[in-house]
């Protein structure tokens, strides 16, 4: 017979130890290694349930078929708000199983209460709370307007009643549980929320989501460090994992794929958080640039790509004189990494003197970039703001930087300057372009008539940035 014996598991990184300690040595958080009761497996040459020894037991053969196969799955089933299908990939695959992680209060409940309300319209879904009542849905979903969808509401916490009311012929379609954490197997001794848990209740209603055809959609809690709580085999597990993010004194939320088996891995969906709940935006790059004011020292429009589609965004800096022995480096929304990267190459291949000052960076809005192509953006920004000359008005920069301070081509240009021209910008700072004649040119028939003027090295920009004439002149 099995023995039950007990281990102790950290509930931040899933690390298994022989005993209890106060700080985990896989991902060093203190105080997150809990005790959790297992059972033993029967030793190798023993016998197993039934009398079987294991070493002799024999399973069914698995069955093997052509790669080529038909596909008999039905087509995405789509909600209709667009930036969430977007995020997808066009809408959701049957049996496909996706986790959304966000901050606290930063809206996943109100995104997964519209989305299931848009999807009642075409199949039978269900709503399952473990965290709040089903009085608490219900004035939601009034304040959000979708009371009347015919959505199945239930509050219930346990993975074997969950899965005795979908897993039939005549269940529903689509299945959302908010949230994992909260869900619990009667075979584990374990509190609802630690590791074995997390694991044990996803892989169960992913097995039945899968056997059915049902599409799962799984709510999960974040660390502070904003990554989802429990085992890291969980994002494993599921087809897709979407992050909602958004800073909290701005109303823009962003849907962030980071893994889909089924489309796009970095795609974006921008929401307006609003009293009726979160509202679509078309146009996010006016959106960002809604507030810009022009002749401002210290920022400069960037012409970034995120997704599938280009997206405008003001990128602000201040330049200070540091009060302490050592500057001080603050970031919003950007690397701070690269940005002490950045400021060591301006300093050294551009003669800008930031070695004893603050600086402070910040991506206006609360959107997060990560894409190189901000480094020139970023440097136009700090070396305006230093000299407290503007960057001239409806120019937009873009381009990464080398730590020799040469600046490098990027993907997508053409897109990113229709996208620029069609806001009304008039100039572009860009990397040399193979193929393009001249650093200051006319743009032509790909880059929206835009005057564009192309940049070998940091220094260039500098001189640009110090007023030589160039951006202020007439086109070429």
């Amino acid at each position: 017979m099995a023995r039950s014996t007990t281990r102790y598991v950290c509930q931040g990184c899933g690390a298994v130890y022989p005993r209890w300690q106060g700080h985990c040595e896989s991902c060093g958080e203190w105080n997150s290694i809990a005790e959790e009761a297992v059972e033993s497996a029967p030793p190798i040459g023993g016998k197993a349930k039934g009398g079987t020894s294991a070493t002799n037991r024999r399973g069914k053969a698995v069955e093997f078929v052509a790669l080529d196969g038909a596909n008999t799955r039905a087509p995405r089933l789509k909600s209709g708000i667009a930036e969430y299908d977007r995020v997808l990939g066009g809408g959701l695959v049957e049996g496909s199983a996706v986790l959304i992680g966000g901050d606290p209060g930063i809206g996943k409940s109100t995104l997964l209460l519209q989305v299931t309300a848009a999807l009642a319209r075409a199949a039978r879904v269900a709503y399952i709370s473990g965290e709040e009542a089903i009085d608490q849905v219900r004035m939601r979903a009034d304040r959000l307007g979708v009371k009347q969808a015919t959505v199945d509401l239930a509050a219930a916490t346990s993975v074997p009643d969950i899965l005795a009311a979908i897993d039939r012929n005549d269940g529903p379609k689509v299945v959302v549980i908010d949230s994992i954490q909260t869900m619990y197997v009667d075979l584990l001794d374990s509190a609802p929320g630690t590791v074995g848990q997390v694991r044990a209740a996803a892989q169960e209603l992913i097995r039945v989501a899968k056997r059915r055809g049902i599409a799962l959609l799984l709510v999960g809690h974040v660390t502070k460090e904003g990554a989802i709580a429990g085992p890291r085999v969980l994002e494993h597990m599921v087809d897709t994992v979407l992050y909602f993010e958004g800073e909290r004194g701005h109303p823009f939320r962003i849907l962030r794929g980071v893994k889909n088996r089924f489309g796009p891995t970095d795609e974006i969906g921008v929401f307006d958080m609003t009293e009726q709940g979160l509202q679509e935006v078309k146009n996010p790059s006016a959106l960002f640039l809604a507030d810009r004011q022009e002749g401002i020292a210290g920022a400069a429009v960037f012409a970034g790509i995120e997704g599938s589609r280009p997206m405008l965004v003001e990128i602000q800096a201040l330049v200070a004189p540091s009060a302490y022995g050592t500057p001080r480096r603050a970031v919003v929304g950007w690397d701070s990494n690269r940005l002490a990267m950045l400021l060591a190459v301006l300093e050294a291949r551009a003669g800008l003197d930031l070695g004893g000052r603050d600086v402070y960076l910040n991506v206006a809005g609360g959107l997060r970039i990560s894409e190189p192509a901000a480094d020139l953006a970023v440097a136009a920004a700090i070396a305006s703001s230093l000299t407290g000359e503007a960057v001239p008005g409806e120019t937009v920069v873009f381009g990464e930087i080398g730590l020799s301070g040469e600046v490098r081509t990027v993907g997508r240009a053409d897109a990113r300057l229709k996208e620029a021209a069609k806001l009304g910008f008039k100039r572009a700072i860009v990397p040399r372009r193979p193929g393009k004649d001249g650093p200051d040119r006319k743009g032509g028939k790909n880059d929206g008539a835009l005057g564009v003027t192309e940049v070998a090295d940091v220094g260039r920009l500098a001189s640009l940035l110090a007023g030589d004439g160039t951006l202020d002149g007439p086109l070429p």
